[in-house]
């Protein structure tokens, strides 16, 4: 029989099969984390363009004032969302990580009091006052599982958040730009008559892929997610329209 692999200490060595299968599933788990980026993006890219197009179209009857809208609000809007996403996420990050050496700090300063919330919030979980303090009492000697587990359980945050978060923004930025394609590409093709209703058409058939994929990267119902997101769209843009039509007749114009 093979004898296990020790570290330096004489425990059991962690094999680097599991390191490097525990790296990828973190990984899986990211991409996935990153629905709400493609959502996102997908919708307003899919809305906003749909209503500054049809307005155009509908006001100047004009083929390439629609299509120089269409693509100069696509590429504006993409890097609007990708900047405030990269902005943003990068600010959420850093007020984290603050929190977290706030935290850390207290561990160092006040260590009787963290162990004794660290007992508490097992308790609360159902564990007994004595496993509860055994456990808490095992994790103190052992800094980083220790901080890994507060930070976790207290704050409900990671130890080491990511400052930059560039895939994050990349992804709602292309996403922005791909669903600007299809309220736009009728017009490449169609007059503006037979575009609008085209354009109509395939905004909502894109919808119902974006629908589609949310689904399927979530595990839920896929006639679900699909209605879900079609009923929100066109509610989102009958909204816009029916606005754009009251407002100017507020104003008295």
């Amino acid at each position: 029989m093979e004898a296990e692999e020790t570290d330096d200490s004489g425990r059991p060595a962690i094999r680097e099969e599991y390191v490097a299968q525990l790296a990828d599933e973190r990984k899986r788990i990211e991409r996935l984390g990153r629905i709400r980026q493609l959502v996102f993006g997908s919708l307003d890219g899919l809305l906003v363009p749909l209503g500054v197009i049809s307005g155009v179209a509908g006001g100047t009857g004009d083929t390439k004032a629609v299509i120089v809208a269409g693509l100069a609000e696509a590429f504006a809007g993409a890097l609007s969302m990708g900047a405030g996403e990269f902005i943003s996420g990068r600010a959420e990050a850093q007020v984290q990580q603050k929190e977290i050496e706030k935290e850390l700090t207290r561990m160092e300063r006040v260590p009787g009091f963290e162990l004794w919330e660290l007992e508490n919030m097992m308790r609360l979980d159902g564990m007994s006052v004595e496993d509860a303090r055994a456990i808490s009492s095992i994790l103190a000697r052992y800094p980083r599982p220790y901080a890994n587990v507060m930070v976790g359980r207290e704050l409900g945050l990671q130890l080491d958040p990511e400052t930059v978060r560039v895939p994050e923004a990349l992804t709602i930025g292309l996403s922005y730009v791909v669903g600007s394609i299809f309220p736009l590409i009728a017009y490449f093709f169609l007059p503006i008559p037979s575009a609008i209703p085209a354009s109509l058409a395939l905004t909502f058939v894109a919808l119902a892929i974006v629908g589609w994929i949310k689904g399927k990267l979530a595990s839920l119902s896929l006639l679900r997610s699909i209605g879900e997101i079609v009923l929100v769209g066109t509610a989102s843009a009958g909204g816009g329209y029916l606005l754009g039509n009251a407002v100017p007749r507020l104003l008295g114009y």
